[in-house]
């Protein structure tokens, strides 16, 4: 038999009172993430997560602006890393060689970050309510290779080669990621350096001929 209403949110008021708030981003991506892999990510609302963190909705908001931002963690924090990476890189270094090697130190975790990014990146590519924000931030993120690949190469960002680099890299990397989420054992620097390596002699001949 249910509890009457009253009774109910007494229960309810008496749960988050037993449980420490989240005070953090990264306390409630925990808390989210431990959500989605019990009930998945379409039957896990702001409520739930609010809930099991002993906040409010609103307080939830001062966070993230939606469920899918909190998949996402801070993205626009780690674009700033991936440019700064680029901008730092050498400019002797030429430059396939050089947005490889970003690539594949912007992708670098902690080892026991990696369980969790393994989870991110499995949401991210494997959910479709998330695939229309992964084309918003895809875009961003190809942007800043092709600024970079047009700089490198004399060339305005809107033209052909430039646009395509971004593009074709950023291929690259989702391809890299889907095979390090079906292979437990594959190594992620190892396949992103491989990725990108394959497009490297291609784009040094369209370099010189075009």
């Amino acid at each position: 038999m249910e509890p009457p209403p009253g009774d109910a949110a007494v229960c309810a008021r008496s749960v988050r009172q037993g449980r420490p708030r989240a005070t953090s981003r990264a306390e409630l991506e925990r808390l989210g993430f431990e959500l989605f892999a019990e009930r998945g990510f379409d039957h896990t609302t702001v409520d739930d997560i609010a809930a099991a963190a002993n906040i409010g909705r609103r307080t939830f908001f001062r966070y993230f602006a939606s469920k899918n931002d909190l998949v996402w963690g801070d993205f626009e924090e780690q674009l700033a890393r991936l440019d700064a990476l680029l901008t730092a890189a050498d400019p002797a270094t030429p430059m396939m060689d050089a947005l490889r090697e970003a690539v594949v130190e912007f992708n670098r975790f902690d080892p026991a970050m990696v369980p969790w990014h393994r989870q991110r990146m499995a949401l991210i590519l494997g959910v479709p309510a998330l695939q229309a924000d992964s084309a918003l931030r895809y875009a961003s993120w190809r942007s800043l290779v092709t600024e970079f690949a047009a700089r490198r190469l004399g060339r305005p960002a809107f033209d052909l080669l430039p646009r395509l680099i971004g593009s074709t890299v950023l291929a690259a990397c989702v391809t890299a990621y889907e095979q390090w989420l079906e292979d437990e054992d594959a190594d992620l620097g190892e396949l992103l350096d491989l990725s990108v390596r394959q497009l490297t002699s291609g784009y040094r001949d369209l370099a010189v001929r075009g």
